[in-house]
């Protein structure tokens, strides 16, 4: 038997976890702009080589 959906909590708990990884990466980009370091860039070729 299949158990009886709980829609509201299972929504809070995806918010929830939403949240705390955006609060997590808000939180490595202030470090990294305390560091002086350049904001990480979310692409393959970010090692600056020119293959082309």
């Amino acid at each position: 038997m299949a158990r009886k959906p709980n829609y509201p909590f299972e929504r809070m708990e995806r918010e929830r976890q939403k949240a705390a990884k955006k609060a997590e990466k808000a939180r490595l980009k202030a470090e990294a702009r305390a560091r002086g370091e350049p904001d990480p860039v979310d692409n393959d070729d970010a090692d600056g080589d020119d293959e082309a």
